[in-house]
């Protein structure tokens, strides 16, 4: 099950990674030591792929410790603080089940960059700021997870932070006791704390380019129109994920704060009493207790806690309207943009489908189509009808049916969505908007087939893509100079790095890069990169599949609604 995958890949983040010392060090203890705004930082040397030395500070901490009072809050400035911080270990994963360590003074973030200003220098290096997969339950910025090896052959800053998640990061009572949204909250403090102390580590402030995969990616296309991230960064990278598809939005998630309450033997009457004593469980306590909110047989729960359109209660607010609705209404930073998918994004969940014969007679509860869209109600029981009609052509759900399951999955998890967003911000944006596809199959993959022993993949499944991008040490076996898939790494992070410096992913025409032109998708035009084997330029992706979910999810809910609350 999809749940039990997220566990697995978070424990993989963190296991074994020891808890850092924030004590302060001595400057003679060796290491390099850069001084920032807030105080002077101890990080190490390392190397990348090719050999080249850059510097590695990790664990800093960006905002205060989210304890106690500052539970359920939203983050506050980190003050400064004497002497050295050591910063050469990775810090603590944010709450979350069966891994080790977590803590909840979590609001830590990682850098990692080719060179420091020394003396009168001055670097300006572009900054790539990354925001972790893990269904806003999972995931950390761990080193051995999302290493800089590949990425830091090129001159660049990387900045991978921790956000808080699940109930301590996204409960959201729909009152001024919880608005909603910290762990996004938690994400614009460490752009600002980006904005402020980059420098320091040699990176442009005005050349921060955010990036994110899954929940991550999701996260990148909120920020493009929320009023708290205007103005801190140039760019935005959105891979596999988006909140313009079938995800929903919702005003608040007090179904679920009450749900936490009773699991932890708390009032739910009113989010007063709830908050209040949540407030006296440990954090252990409440991430050992994110197991209970997965219903039985249900394939989509590894969204539960999700982003929320807040309502104003005097608070600073990260979403003010659905993300469609406010790009609709031109409430958006027009930014360089790119987004794509891979090719069998969710192939995990068909597998579990067909191998679940309790799912299967569950389908009526459950419609087979893991794609976020409202349970128990007319409109998911239409929806689904006509998604298993188109797909499946009403064909029974059997290993003869796994490849079109496999696209549905796909295109209801993440497709649709980041479909959706690349028409939108071609539209609507006077910059450009590129589109790919991953179909680069290697050797290893977030999805194995079921009995191959982690020894064959299905296809490219979600998060494929992130395996040539970062080192991954935990969960990959590191690849010799000579392995089929090095090309495919210098092939991703030139593009990806070409597209933080200059917004575009290849400015001209290269060798390296199979001599290709990489067009920007228009809603006229409609180009996308096939990233596979050779890079080639194709267009109409999966235009006929995506046509279907249109017509399932009209844009015109969304208008109508603007023209409500704004007519």
């Amino acid at each position: 099950m999809l749940w039990v995958f997220l566990v697995l890949l978070a424990l993989d983040l963190v296991a074994g990674v020891p808890k850092p010392d924030h004590k302060t060090v001595s400057e003679k203890s060796g290491g390099t030591i850069v001084t920032t705004p807030l105080g002077a930082v101890q990080g190490s040397i390392a190397h990348s792929r090719n050999g080249k030395q850059f510097l590695a500070f990790k664990g800093i901490r960006y905002a205060k410790a989210p304890i106690e009072d500052l539970r359920f809050q939203p983050p506050k400035a980190v003050e400064k603080w004497e002497g050295v911080l050591n910063a050469t270990m990775d810090g603590p994963a944010c709450p979350q089940p069966n891994v080790t360590p977590i803590s909840e003074d979590c609001l830590l973030l990682n850098v990692y960059t080719s060179k420091v200003p020394k003396g009168n220098e001055v670097e300006k290096h572009p900054v790539m700021v990354f925001f972790h997969p893990g269904g806003y339950q999972s995931g950390s910025s761990c080193s051995e997870q999302f290493g800089p090896q590949y990425l830091l052959d090129q001159d660049l800053v990387l900045v991978v932070p921790n956000y808080r998640l699940a109930t301590l990061g996204f409960l959201s009572t729909g009152d001024k006791e919880a608005p909603g949204n910290n762990g996004l909250k938690d994400q614009v403090q460490a752009l600002k704390w980006v904005k402020e102390n980059i420098a320091s580590f040699g990176g442009d402030p005005e050349s921060v380019t955010i990036v994110g995969s899954s929940v991550g990616a999701a996260s990148v296309t909120l920020h493009l129109v929320s009023p708290l991230s205007k103005g801190l960064f140039k760019r935005a990278v959105a891979m596999s994920g988006s909140s313009m598809g079938t995800w929903p939005v919702p005003n608040n998630q007090m179904e679920l704060a009450k749900k936490q309450a009773q699991f932890l033997n708390c009032p739910d009457d009113n989010s007063a009493n709830i908050i209040k004593c949540l407030k006296t469980k440990s954090a252990e306590e409440i991430a050992n207790s994110y197991v209970k909110f997965k219903e039985a047989g249900a394939l989509d729960s590894n969204l539960i806690w999700l982003p929320v359109v807040e309502q104003d209660f005097g608070q600073a607010r990260f979403l003010t309207a659905h993300p469609v609705e406010s790009v609709l209404n031109d409430h958006f930073e027009k930014v360089p943009f790119l987004t794509g998918v891979t090719t069998d994004e969710y192939a995990n969940l068909a597998f579990d489908l067909v191998d679940n014969p309790q799912l299967l007679q569950d389908m009526e509860k459950y419609p087979p189509f893991s794609s976020i869209y409202e349970k128990d109600t007319n409109a998911t029981k239409t929806i689904s009808k006509e998604l298993r009609k188109f797909y499946l052509d009403d064909k029974p759900v059997d290993n003869s049916t796994i490849a079109s399951l496999v696209n549905l999955y796909s295109d209801g998890m993440i497709g649709f969505g980041v479909n959706r967003a690349a028409k939108l911000l071609a539209e609507k944006s006077n910059e450009s908007v590129f589109y790919y596809r991953f179909n680069y199959k290697g050797r290893h993959s977030f999805f194995y087939l079921p009995d191959s022993n982690h020894t064959v993949p299905y296809g490219v499944a979600h998060m494929d893509d992130l395996i040539y991008l970062f080192h991954n040490s935990k969960q990959f076996t590191d690849y010799k100079e000579d392995d089929p898939e090095t090309d495919t790494i210098e092939k991703m992070t030139i593009m990806w790095v070409n597209f933080v410096k200059l917004g575009k992913p290849i400015p001209e025409q290269s060798e390296k890069l199979d001599g290709v032109k990489w067009e920007p998708f228009t809603t006229k035009a409609k180009k996308y990169l096939d990233i596979g084997n050779k890079l080639i330029l194709n267009e109409n992706l999966n235009e006929k599949r995506y046509n279907e979910w249109e017509k399932l999810f009209p844009l015109s809910k969304y208008q109508a609604k603007s023209k409500k609350q704004h007519g």
